[in-house]
């Protein structure tokens, strides 16, 4: 028989079922104001005896679905709450709980609710009810019908030890400041951390991206989200985890570019370099660059506008008959080192600099005076040709690197990577015959190859804080 619970009572799970180890917790509500778009979300944190998370992972929500020790589990993220019955359920095995963990609360919040001036007065129907999973059959329920006002965060109810036996408090208390109310609340902070916001604690979960960015990626643009992870993997790979970076993209717009472009195959390029920007700098953009006859500074490439980017780029800025490395770096160091001085300058954070040609370039003397002056700034240069070279990362063993001797097309690029008088070795080089014939995986691995010991080399040589 289910009993119906009022804000602030209690009830004995230990003592009215026993036997009961697995249990669930269901948490339902319904929208007011039709046509409104919502993101409500459950989360959970257990608590060990402080009454703080021992561990991020006992922070359990959309994105992290299972605690550390594997025993509660999330059934993911229902934005709306408009199907009948719970809309989020947790998943308990009481039994097999780390013994460390004595209270476990769970929490309803709207997301980017103050932004969007929604709030749970705007919320109806609330509850959280406990039942045995195994049969189904209802233990308690808490209908939360206290008026709310401003609240973006409300604590539904909480599973706490006493005495060794597993007890549910109906809760129903309100906070204004979203998901951040309870992260002030049960998470433990350095004094260096203090001023995080939500995103730091979900940092060591399944991405490094801030909260907001990762929900409009999953939404708006999830073949971007799937690329975002996998450059994730390389850039923990490579130790560069927490490592901020501006990504530039600086494309060829040569005449012997057409094909590359009108199959697609630059804009779908672009999509991973995109990807890699979203996940060195959660502003979700890239700056494009393009360089034929001239160098032109073609604007931002963001989550919004880029299912079209690079063939509207091409209506405004027609393929042209030459190509000139050299301007294409001078405005880019310009653009982002405007005032010229003498020695190394400095910055928190870099400027990584995806440049792709299929073709040598005519001012080779130029282009490898700004690289040279270039070494004293925090810029990174990964240069990659498309077509044949002694770096084409596809050819394997003593047979393919013959080919690729014999047919080299890139011979200044090799040049340029190894070139010498420079600050820093700041640019590497790789060729491919085809931009799409290497997996994404590997392409991102491949354009971690120096950078990560660029970074170090950059902090040491006082380019970076």
């Amino acid at each position: 028989m289910e009993i119906e619970l009022t804000k602030g009572s209690r009830f004995n799970l230990s003592k009215e079922a026993p036997n009961l180890k697995k249990v669930a917790i269901g948490l339902g509500w319904q929208v007011n104001q039709a046509g409104q778009s919502y993101d409500i979300d459950a989360s959970v944190f257990m608590l060990s005896a402080d009454g703080k998370i021992p561990n991020d992972k006992y922070f359990v929500f959309y994105n992290n679905l299972q605690s550390l020790d594997g025993y509660l589990r999330h059934s993911g993220d229902n934005r709306t709450g408009e199907d009948n019955g719970d809309d989020e359920t947790i998943y308990v095995d009481l039994a097999k709980v780390n013994p460390a963990i004595q209270e476990i609360v769970f929490v309803v919040t709207i997301h980017e609710g103050q932004e969007k001036n929604q709030n749970f007065s705007q919320i109806k129907n609330a509850f959280i009810k406990i039942y045995n999973h195994e049969n189904k059959n209802s233990l308690a329920r808490y209908n939360l019908r206290e008026a709310f006002s401003q609240e973006t965060a409300l604590e539904f109810g909480r599973l706490y030890k006493k005495e060794n036996e597993w007890r549910f408090q109906a809760v129903g208390e309100g906070y204004s400041s979203g998901l951040q109310s309870f992260v002030d609340k049960y998470v433990t902070k350095t004094k260096q951390e203090e001023s995080t916001k939500v995103e730091s604690v979900q940092e060591n979960c399944k991405t490094k991206l801030n909260i907001s960015l990762e929900k409009k990626l999953e939404r708006e643009a999830p073949h971007i989200f799937n690329l975002v992870k996998k450059a994730d993997i390389s850039l923990q790979k490579a130790n560069l985890t927490n490592h901020k970076a501006k990504v530039v993209l600086c494309l060829d717009i040569s005449g012997s570019m057409s094909a590359l472009y009108t199959l697609g195959k630059i804009q779908r390029f672009a999509e991973k370099i995109l990807a890699l920007g979203c996940r060195f700098d959660d502003n979700a953009s890239i700056d494009i660059f393009l360089f034929g006859a001239k160098a032109y500074n073609a604007g931002e490439m963001t989550i919004e506008n880029f299912k079209t980017f690079i063939p509207n780029l091409l209506k405004e800025y027609p393929l042209e008959g030459d190509t000139y490395y050299g301007k294409a770096i001078d405005m880019i160091r310009k653009f982002y080192f405007p005032i010229s001085k003498k020695g190394n300058q400095k910055s928190a954070n870099p400027v990584y600099i995806m440049f792709v040609t299929d073709g040598a370039t005519s001012d080779e003397s130029q282009t490898e005076q700004y690289l040279k002056e270039s070494s004293y700034e925090p810029i990174f240069w990964q240069f990659m040709a498309i077509g044949k070279s002694r770096k084409d990362v596809k050819g394997k063993g003593i047979l393919g690197w013959l080919a690729k001797a014999k047919t080299s097309d890139f011979t200044f690029l090799e040049r340029l990577d190894e070139m010498s008088d420079r600050y820093l070795d700041n640019s590497d080089f790789f060729s491919l015959e085809d931009p799409e014939s290497i997996p994404d995986q590997e392409l991102y691995d491949l354009l971690m190859t120096e950078y990560p010991n660029w970074v170090k080399l950059a902090k040491t040589k006082n380019l970076l804080q």
